[in-house]
């Protein structure tokens, strides 16, 4: 048996493959729909403006996201020519993508407090087994806008970052966006981001705690 999963680690990692499911989907289409928002309907003429995870989904993106908690879709197109502010309208549109996570782990708090109170006056397999699923909703989709919001190419917080960096520097780093994503990736696997990017998982974590204290008031 040795080198079998265990039946709960199976558990984890299909709970694991509910959240890519819908934190993927949730992030590239927020990008879509603010980008529409903002005048540009490209994504939206490409199908992106879906929450259906085939539209968006990266096969090797996804793969990471589920075995490694951080990956990544395919890329969502936009023209900012059709933006009046092209260069605000690029950050505004790369922050949209982090902050429905960040949206999405709030949600998840919330019915997760409630989960645990609620668990521990019932005792019940289901309240544990959704307890999990709210946990690892909230600790990858954490990890999803924090990966994402690095201010390096290809990642949402480059084009953030072109608000206080000049075009020229922004987009002689854009020619070398595949070798830094390689590079980044490597890093991730080899742990060498581990301790960073768990420090801003735990520090969004407590943001959150305190975010959803009125869930103890409303049990109180």
């Amino acid at each position: 048996m040795n080198g079998l999963l265990s039946p709960y680690q199976i558990l984890r990692y299909l709970l694991r493959a509910v959240v890519v499911l819908v934190a993927i989907p949730f992030h590239e289409a927020a990008h879509a729909l603010v980008s529409s928002w903002l005048g540009d309907d490209t994504a939206k003429r490409a199908g992106r403006l879906s929450l259906n995870p085939i539209r968006h989904f990266d096969p090797l993106g996804a793969l990471c996201m589920l075995l490694g908690g951080v990956g990544w879709a395919k890329p969502v197109g936009i023209d900012p020519r059709n933006y009046k502010d092209p260069k605000l309208g690029m950050a505004i549109s790369a922050a949209a993508g982090p902050l429905s996570n960040l949206l999405l782990a709030w949600g998840s708090m919330i019915l997760y407090k409630i989960v645990l109170y609620s668990a521990a006056a019932q005792q019940s397999r289901l309240m544990a087994v959704l307890s999990l699923l709210l946990y690892d909703m909230i600790v990858m989709n954490l990890s999803l806008a924090v990966f994402n919001l690095l201010p390096i190419p290809p990642f949402d917080g480059s084009r953030i970052a072109l608000l206080f960096l000049p075009r020229r520097l922004y987009f002689q780093a854009m020619r070398y966006e595949r070798q830094i994503m390689l590079a980044v990736l490597l890093l991730v696997f080899l742990g060498a981001l581990d301790a960073p990017l768990s420090l801003l998982v735990d520090l969004m974590w407590d943001r959150l705690v305190k975010w959803t204290g009125f869930v103890e008031m409303w049990w109180r």
